[in-house]
C-alpha cells in the first residue's frame, strides 16, 4: 500500500533465533524481577526502606519485560508495527516512563545508601518507611506526567513535522525528538547520573575510611553491642556496593542510547535502524541484568529463590522466615 513501511527480508533460522534470543531476555526480566517483588513482599524481615525502594525498582523492570520488550521484540524482528498508532503511542510512553522511572528510584536508593554509611546514627530518623513511600511516589508520578505529557501533546517532535512526515510511514512506530527535547531528555538522564556517581564516590570513600577504623578496633575486646554494629556495618557496606554495581550496569547500558539520541538530532537523524534497535534494546537488558546481580551479591535472594522454587513461601508462617542473619 501507499506510503507502507519497507518490510525487511528475514530467513526463517534468523527469524527463529531473533525470536529464541529475545524470547529469553523477555522470560529472564520477567521471572528475575518477579522473584525479588515476591521476596520482599511476602518475607517481613526485608520489609525495610532500601528494600521497598528495591521492589518499585524491580516492578518497573518486571513492568519492562512484560508490557514494553514483547512488542518491541516483534516489531524489530519483523521490522514493521502491526499495533496501530495509538498503541504505538501508549508503548512509547510506557517506555520512556518506566526508563525515566529506573533513573528516579537508582537517586533515592543513592540518597538512601548515603545516610546508611555517611549517617548511620541519624539514618533511621531520616529515612523511614514513610519516607521511602514518598520517594516511591515521586518516582512514578513525575515521570509519567514527563512521558505521557512529552508523546501525547507532540512536544518532542515540534518543528520537525516535515521530517517526521518523510520518516513515517504506514506498519512503522516512530519517535523523533527536535533539538530542545533531545537536549532535555539528556538532561534528564545524565544529571541524575552525575549526581549518583558523586553520591557513590563519597560513600565508598567513607565505607574504605570506617573499614580502616573497624580493622583497628579489631584488636580490642568486643562487646556483643560492638559485634551487632560492626555487622549491621559490614552489611550496610555491601549493601551500597551492590547497588553502586547496580548503578553502574545501568549507566553502561544506557548510556551509548541517550549519547546517540542528543547526537543524532544534530546529525539529521544518520543513526542506522539497526544500530539505534541494538542501543535500544542494550538499554532493555538492564533490566534483565539486576536480578542476577541480587543473585550474586545478596544470600537473602538465593535462599528466598529457593524457598520460592521448593513452594515453602506457601507454608504456615514463611513470611517470618529468616533469611539475613542477626
Amino acid at each position: 500500500m501507499n506510503k507502507s513501511c519497507i518490510k525487511e527480508h528475514r530467513t526463517v533460522g534468523m527469524k527463529v533465533a531473533m525470536y529464541f534470543v529475545f524470547g529469553l531476555t523477555v522470560i529472564f526480566t520477567i521471572g528475575g524481577n518477579l522473584v525479588v517483588i515476591i521476596s520482599i513482599s511476602h518475607f517481613k524481615q526485608l520489609h525495610s526502606p532500601n528494600n521497598f525502594l528495591v521492589l518499585s525498582l524491580a516492578t518497573i523492570d518486571f513492568l519492562l519485560g512484560l508490557i514494553v520488550l514483547p512488542f518491541s521484540m516483534v516489531r524489530i524482528v519483523e521490522t514493521c508495527w502491526y499495533l496501530g498508532s495509538f498503541f504505538c503511542r501508549l508503548h512509547t510512553s510506557i517506555d520512556i516512563l518506566l526508563c525515566t522511572a529506573s533513573i528516579f528510584h537508582l537517586c533515592f536508593i543513592a540518597l538512601d545508601r548515603y545516610y546508611a554509611v555517611c549517617e548511620p546514627l541519624h539514618y533511621a530518623n531520616k529515612i523511614s518507611i514513610r519516607v521511602s513511600c514518598v520517594f516511591i511516589t515521586i518516582g512514578w508520578i513525575l515521570p509519567a506526567l514527563y512521558s505521557f505529557g512529552i508523546i501525547y501533546t507532540k512536544s518532542n517532535d515540534k518543528g520537525l513535522e516535515d521530517v517526521a512526515a518523510i520518516l513515517s510511514c504506514e506498519g512503522g512506530c516512530l519517535l523523533i525528538f527536535n533539538k530542545l527535547w533531545a537536549l532535555l531528555d539528556a538532561v534528564t538522564f545524565f544529571v541524575p547520573c552525575f549526581a549518583m556517581i558523586g553520591i557513590y564516590a563519597h560513600i565508598f570513600s567513607v565505607a574504605r575510611n570506617q573499614a580502616r577504623m573497624i580493622q583497628i578496633m579489631e584488636n580490642r575486646i568486643f562487646s556483643v553491642d560492638d559485634s551487632k554494629k560492626k555487622t549491621q556495618q559490614n552489611r550496610e557496606h555491601k549493601a551500597a556496593k551492590t547497588l553502586g554495581i547496580v548503578m553502574g550496569v545501568f549507566l553502561i547500558c544506557w548510556v551509548p542510547y541517550f549519547t546517540d539520541t542528543m547526537i543524532d538530532v544534530y546529525l539529521n537523524f544518520a543513526t542506522p535502524s539497526v544500530v539505534f534497535d541494538g542501543l535500544i534494546w542494550l538499554g532493555y537488558v538492564n533490566s534483565t541484568f539486576n536480578p542476577l546481580i541480587y543473585a550474586l551479591f545478596y544470600p537473602w535472594f538465593r535462599k528466598a529463590l529457593k524457598l520460592i522454587i521448593t513452594c515453602k513461601i506457601f507454608h504456615r508462617n514463611s513470611s517470618r522466615i529468616k533469611l539475613l542473619s542477626e
